[in-house]
């Protein structure tokens, strides 16, 4: 699953990658714990074990993909 998580004051958005089993519900859960102020950091672990903090002050918007990475490339007709 692709979380995409756009950050205040930077000019490329942060892009990671989650295992394809984790709970979408939980972390929904999370992500809007840090867009209310609950949190201060918001936590997220990849597919390769690495625990990626986003400061929540930062957060401008948060893109959850389909847990299928249904990425479309080139032109479709």
């Amino acid at each position: 699953m692709d979380v995409r998580i756009g950050v205040t004051q930077a000019p490329r958005e942060l892009t990671i990658e989650l295992p394809d089993d984790l709970d979408r519900a939980a972390l929904q859960t999370k992500v809007e714990a840090a867009l209310s102020g609950a949190v201060d950091v918001l936590w997220l672990t990849d597919k390769r074990n690495r625990d990626i903090g986003v400061s929540a002050a930062k957060i401008a918007y948060v893109e959850i993909g389909s847990p299928d990475g249904d990425r479309k490339i080139g032109f479709s007709g």
